[in-house]
């Protein structure tokens, strides 16, 4: 039995001995990069250390044990701060923890006695990590993300629809192409003053800032579904296009959404794919029902 505990809890310190001195180093690299803004650097410095303190704890079961560090997530870490933020990078870091955390209880009952103190911290500071973080800095990204998802997912179900229904009205590709901008355009407005309103009861941000960012990712939806039918004069190919785009923008913002706000990601997409393909295809035969009565195409 004595084997079998120190067998499983070399087990579980190898790979603390390598999660920990990946977070350690990434954090620390995300440090020196943001080295201009006091406050995130000081929290980043601070996991930085704290990882470090772990990666020494689990290293003393199996001192000759090299940690194992991909460079590849290194670069990607590096990637998503400059793409997305600091915020976004440390939050997709973080999300591994609970995997961590729980392979670290594993092994509670075999900690050696004058060592449980020092495990139980680290329990502890692991399963504080995210709230910390967040505590310590919050970006915009953070405090607006619903209102930038709420402004694409209003707008693919609603431009993808109304190009849908226009399918068989519009004998041109540039008129449904226009009509998307310029309903996207009405819509953006009204969906910025929904979300000024409503981020006037009890948002704990700036209403203004949120009714720019709900209209905004609404317009710029809209352009980017409307762009595929300026490029070919075949409506159903520019439908294509346009749903196709319509479905890595959704996937991208989802993902993004998910991240920062530690939210199932495929239970969110799947929900607004299914409303945004059926919406759709309700309004193509919406579109030809309008068509068949009054016979109008333009």
């Amino acid at each position: 039995m004595v084997e079998r505990n120190d067998s499983l809890l070399k087990s579980v310190a190898r790979v603390g001995i390598s999660d920990e001195y990946a977070d350690f180093t990434l954090y620390d690299r995300l440090a020196k990069r943001v080295a201009h803004n006091t406050s995130f650097a000081e929290a980043l410095r601070q996991l930085s250390v704290t990882e470090k303190k772990h990666y020494e704890f689990w290293r003393r079961y199996i001192p000759d044990e090299k940690p194992k560090f991909s460079r590849a997530k290194l670069y990607l870490i590096l990637l998503l701060h400059t793409i997305f933020g600091i915020t976004f990078a440390v939050r997709y870091l973080e999300r591994h923890e609970s995997v961590v955390i729980k392979q670290y209880k594993s092994v509670a009952d075999i900690i050696p006695t004058e060592d449980r103190d020092t495990f139980k911290e680290i329990i502890a500071e692991e399963e504080q990590h995210e709230k910390a973080f967040r505590e310590r800095v919050q970006s915009a990204a953070v405090n607006y993300i619903s209102f930038v998802v709420l402004g694409l997912a209003d707008a693919l179900v609603e431009i993808t629809g109304i190009h849908a229904g226009s399918l068989g009205i519009y004998n041109s590709t540039e008129i449904a192409g226009i009509a998307g901008i310029i309903a996207g355009g009405a819509a953006s407005l009204a969906m910025a003053s929904a979300a000024f309103a409503q981020a006037k009861q009890g948002f704990q941000g700036s209403a203004r800032l949120s009714a720019i960012y709900t209209g905004v990712s609404y317009f710029v939806t809209a352009v980017a579904l409307a762009t595929p039918y300026f490029l070919t004069r075949v409506m159903l190919n520019a439908l294509s296009v346009s749903l196709f785009v319509a479905v890595i923008i959704l996937a991208l913002a989802t993902y993004y959404s998910s991240v920062i706000s530690f939210k199932p990601f495929r239970r969110d997409f799947i929900e607004i794919l299914l409303i945004m393909f059926g919406v759709t295809v309700a309004l193509f035969f919406f579109g030809e029902f309008i068509r068949q009565i009054t016979g109008i195409t333009i």
